[in-house]
This record gives C-alpha cells, sequence and structure tokens, in this order.
C-alpha cells in the first residue's frame, strides 16, 4: 500500500469515527468562532482547488485536497459551540464533505480524475453551505 494511501485511508476511518460519535460540541475545546470561521475558509479554498485541478485531470491532487477538506471538517465539529444554532446546522454539511471525501479516498489517485471529480464537487458543495451556517455564527452562540 502507498504511503499517501495508507495515510487518507488513516483519515478516512477517522472521519467515519468522528462523524459516528457526534462528539462536537464541548465547551472544554470550543475555539473562538474567529478560528471556527477561518478554519472554514480555509476548508473552502481547500475545497476549491481540489475541484480546479479535477478539471485538469490530476488525481493525485484531488485525492490530497479533499483530504485536507475532511481533516479540516473533522477539526471544524470537534470545536463547534454546542449552544450556536448556526452551528448547529453546519453539523450535516461537514458530516456529507467528510463522507464524499471518504469516496475519494476510495477511490484512490489512480482512478480517472472525472470518477473522483463527481464526489469531489459534492463535497465542495457541502463545504459551501456549511461555510454559510459558520459565516452566521456570532460570539455568544446567537
Amino acid at each position: 500500500m502507498s504511503n499517501s494511501l495508507a495515510r487518507l485511508t488513516l483519515v478516512a476511518v477517522g472521519a467515519l469515527v468522528c462523524g459516528i460519535s457526534m462528539g462536537y460540541g464541548d465547551t472544554a475545546e470550543a475555539a473562538s468562532i474567529r478560528e471556527i470561521q477561518d478554519q472554514g475558509k480555509a476548508m473552502v479554498r481547500d475545497a476549491e482547488e481540489m475541484v480546479m485541478h479535477g478539471g485538469m485531470g490530476d488525481g493525485h491532487a484531488i485525492l490530497h485536497h479533499c483530504a485536507e477538506v475532511a481533516k479540516q471538517a473533522q477539526a471544524i465539529l470537534k470545536v463547534l459551540p454546542a449552544r450556536d444554532e448556526h452551528g448547529k446546522e453546519a453539523v450535516p454539511h461537514l458530516q456529507d464533505a467528510i463522507k464524499h471525501c471518504n469516496r475519494v479516498a476510495e477511490l484512490g489517485d489512480k482512478v480517472d480524475p472525472g470518477a473522483s471529480l463527481n464526489p469531489a464537487v459534492k463535497a465542495r458543495a457541502a463545504v459551501k453551505e456549511a461555510m454559510k451556517h459558520l459565516l452566521a455564527m456570532k460570539d455568544g452562540g446567537a
């Protein structure tokens, strides 16, 4: 198994565990709204890069950026404030992004990039929808 495939498999397993545990929102781990939004912006950049590279036929780059999207989505899920309604609304979209990126990881970088582009585009759509909710978050959970 290649080193990058092994790492992506590890990310996929972590994403699955994160999605199942629903362990987001612990106030002890809660980050500032600004930090969450900055992480979300980085996630959107990776999602855009992922799809752009997919359009150019670069399967390895799709895989790399999708792994980053999944990692960032997991990090956001861990620190979302439990009382913030907008944060709660972002959760299913973040989980969808992770799910679609897991599909990209399953396909790997040896398949036709067009095959991995479909779940990558779905992941990007989920990321953009999650970001709408993350940007609506205000300090104090209002």
